[in-house]
């Protein structure tokens, strides 16, 4: 910088700093001065984000403010513009939003715990978690408090990069990080091999003898090979280990580079002044070993996230669009609600939306699980992702980019894995101290031997850290749940809550609606039978019903509503959730659903009849019923199945239904459910819930997720019926995406698996740490040594999480 005194004038924005003002920074190994705490600030940010060559390249300050600040950090206001945020950002209310984020940098699971603590504590700010499998962070923000980018700048200033989740962004990470993880490694094997050579020379001469110029040689040309492993392979360590002690952390790095640095000056001052002891060999071993440990690691973790990634790419990139000037290729991306697109057999379907013309099968098995492909014709709904099999199918398009279900089903699986269980909280924990408790230790064993046998204190205080390992700890867990969540949806069950998998475990009672969950929910009008034909005929109750139920997504609102072309007008149309509709129609107030609920309108009784095994709908006005709707329904194809796979899993099934007795029981019997239970509103199935809570048991509940909400939200794990618009709305811990029930006797197996397997690696680890610590700290273990078992216990717990990615 030229043109003004540094020690009088702001050396970020040139003005003159004012008398007795301290505000200083220090860059390139020097204080210096500036004018206020919003220069500091910026400053500091800018070293603190590594980008202190700003100050280097510049020639004179600049008055200007837009010019104070990198363009680096410049960035970051973009992602501010609403018309950006469409694209990735959420809005849940009026100044709440959420996004989902990719975090560069990550190595270990302290990187992720100093992450979620420092971007937490920030003002505004209501939860931030990463997932460690997947490099995936998901915030949420009060838009009144803080912006995204304040929240970009906060990554950056501890030494990470995080931008919003793309996933051609994301494959890009994946193979930058493989690439260069595979350099590094190659430098640290060749390195380690030669040195090992060298090494084994050296070990042979101690005892058959050696002439002392040879040995020197050695050591010499030991140290050469030594170097490039340590500056070039092992530099992400010390990268790390400075970030992390910049902070005033400790992070998993910092014992790591503590052992490889002090080891290789050792060496090195040994080699110059001729010392005993050599450690070149253990520097490189425990290099490659640690590089190659990260390496699977991350190839694992990359497995682990696989299901997520294969969804994001369903999608293709370009699509045939129709118009009056004939058929052109154009990006999806560009494609608007209204287009019409053709859809030739064995092509991807690019959004969601109608098909106006065609008939043909559908492949929806990497979104649903379903194995066979479903017939589609004019006017049947289209998921984009899904594969065209036989004939050209045209597509009117109804949704786009994040309305689509790939987009519904990303976002609640990375929710899902965005969130922590109990477990994976309580081991980043234990982590998070578990460095300084193995520097303490490692500090008193070499005060010990020090005092008892001080030619030995230096390579057992190099076992002692290198031997322990809190990554196998922290990795228990979110491997797991990562890897079980992918299979899952393979199967077409989607995990949307961290919690889910570890509650669904416990489960002894999972409770069942009726119409939608156990039947098909494709209700059929079997009978109509009017009670006041003088008042409203069969046809005119029929337009009643259909006007009354047009606001409602209830299966028995849907097929009233296919009853009549077109339904009077409606208003003041209102829900009691359980109980049916209200509305008025020109002038007079009627009422639809159950018996109680549309009686008490008019306060006459129910007309005698019915109690049959359908499910009835009554429908009237301040006068008295005027028909009655008989409904049925038929049971899911695998139903019978599914329940009878639970009973094996040792759980106890209830029907909680809202519909009729005659309908209810019919189903329970078909079923073989002996405990079911009809004419049940959301609270009494609330309550039966809150029963069975207070006597101990964990209860899971499965409804439609329309009706079902707040039965949903009080039992311990709540699972979803639904597609399309439902699933983008749903509030459940899992959904079933396709129409197979038995994706929830999978569900529960997989998630006993998975807490098995939770409680091994949790157990491995635990017995790994604690027999290795005494043993490296009475000198058992060599430094070679430690190496090797702290390399191969993450790998244990990782490879240990991977077996449940098997469907």
């Amino acid at each position: 910088m030229t043109g003004v005194d540094p020690a009088t004038h702001c050396y970020h924005c040139g003005l003159p700093v004012p008398k007795e003002a301290d505000y200083r920074v220090e860059i390139d190994g020097s204080d210096r001065e500036m004018c206020c705490h919003g220069c500091q600030a910026v400053a500091q940010a800018i070293i603190d984000g590594g980008l202190a060559s700003f100050y280097l390249h510049r020639e004179t300050p600049s008055r200007k403010p837009e010019d104070l600040v990198p363009e680096a950090l410049q960035r970051f206001e973009l992602y501010d513009q609403q018309a950006l945020q469409q694209t990735f950002v959420e809005s849940d209310e009026a100044d709440t939003k959420t996004a989902s984020l990719i975090l560069e940098g990550i190595t270990c699971a302290a990187c992720v715990w100093l992450n979620e603590r420092h971007v937490n504590a920030l003002p505004g700010v209501l939860d931030f978690s990463v997932n460690y499998s997947t490099h995936r962070a998901r915030v949420r923000w009060d838009e009144s408090r803080i912006h995204l980018s304040d929240i970009l700048k906060a990554v950056t200033e501890i030494g990470y990069v995080a931008h919003p989740f793309d996933p051609g962004r994301q494959e890009t990470v994946h193979k930058k990080e493989k690439s260069a993880a595979l350099r590094r490694l190659a430098v640290a094997g060749l390195g380690a091999m030669q040195v090992m050579m060298l090494a084994i020379a050296m070990y042979a001469g101690d005892y058959s003898g050696m002439d002392e110029d040879l040995r020197v040689f050695m050591r010499w040309v030991s140290l050469v090979l030594t170097i490039p492993v340590v500056f070039y392979s092992g530099a992400s360590f010390f990268t790390t280990a400075y970030r992390d002690l910049k902070r005033r952390q400790l992070g998993m790095d910092v014992p790591v580079s503590l052992a490889i640095g002090g080891a290789f000056a050792a060496s090195v001052w040994s080699t110059i002044f001729n010392g005993a002891e050599v450690y070149f060999d253990s520097v490189c071993m425990f290099a490659f070993f640690l590089l190659t440990s990260r390496y699977l690691e991350m190839g694992a973790r990359h497995k682990a996230g696989e299901a997520a990634e294969e969804l994001v790419k369903l999608l293709p990139a370009t699509a045939t669009r129709l118009s009056d000037d004939g058929e052109s290729v154009v990006a999806v991306s560009e494609l608007m609600p209204g287009d019409r697109v053709l859809v030739r057999p064995g092509e991807t379907v690019p959004a969601d939306g109608i098909v106006c013309d065609g008939q043909s099968s559908v492949d929806e098995s990497l979104l649903t699980g379903e194995s066979l492909p479903r017939s589609r014709g004019t006017g049947d709904e289209l998921v984009g992702g899904s594969v065209n099999v036989e004939s050209p199918l045209t597509l009117q398009v109804e949704k786009v980019g994040d309305d689509t279900l790939v987009s519904a089903i990303v976002r609640l699986l990375d929710r899902a894995q965005a969130e922590k269980p109990r477990m994976a909280k309580l081991a980043d924990r234990v982590a998070g101290w578990f460095v300084s408790v193995q520097l303490t230790i490692a500090t008193l064993v070499a005060v010990w031997w020090s005092f008892h046998a001080p030619e030995h204190a230096f390579a057992i205080t190099l076992s002692v850290l290198v031997v322990t390992c809190p990554c196998a700890l922290s990795l228990a867990t979110p491997t797991a749940i990562t890897a079980a969540s992918g299979a899952l949806t393979r199967l077409g069950l989607l995990t949307t809550r961290g919690h889910a998998l570890e509650t669904l475990a416990k489960v002894s009672h999972v409770l069942f609606d009726k119409t939608g969950t156990l039947t098909r929910g494709l209700l059929q009008l079997a009978e109509v039978e009017p009670f006041a034909p003088d008042r409203a005929d069969r046809e005119r109750c029929l337009a009643l019903a259909a006007a009354l139920e047009s606001g409602s997504e209830h299966p028995v609102a849907k097929a009233l509503a296919a009853q009549v072309e077109r339904a009077p007008e409606v208003s003041e149309l209102t829900a009691l959730p359980g109980q049916g509709m209200q509305g008025t129609v020109e002038g007079r107030r009627y009422r639809i659903g159950n018996s109680a609920y549309v009686t008490e309108l008019s306060g006459v009784a129910m007309p005698e009849g019915g109690g049959s095994d359908a499910t009835e709908v009554l429908l009237g006005d301040e006068d008295g019923v005027l028909a009655r709707f008989s409904l049925r329904d038929e049971l899911r194809a695998d139903a019978d199945v599914a329940i009878r796979q639970l009973r094996d899993l040792g759980l106890r099934v209830e029907i909680l239904s809202g519909d009729a007795a005659g309908a209810v029981e019919r189903v329970a019997g078909e079923l073989g459910i002996d405990d079911a239970r009809s004419r049940m509103r959301p609270d009494d199935k609330l309550a039966r819930v809150r029963a069975l809570q207070a006597e101990g048991h964990r209860v899971a509940m499965v409804g439609d997720g329309v009706n079902d909400a707040p039965v949903l939200a009080g039992a311990d794990v709540s699972v979803a019926m639904g597609q399309g618009a439902q699933l983008a709305h749903a509030s459940a811990d899992m959904v079933v995406l396709s129409e197979r029930l038995g994706a929830l006797g999978d569900g529960v197996a997989k998630a006993r698996q998975t807490r098995k397997i939770i409680k091994q690696n949790m157990t491995w680890a635990i017995l790994y740490n604690a027999s290795a610590l005494p043993l490296a700290a009475a000198g058992l273990v060599a430094p070679w040594m430690a190496a090797i078992g702290m390399s191969l216990s993450s790998l244990v717990v990782v490879f240990n999480a991977l077996r449940l990615k098997s469907g």
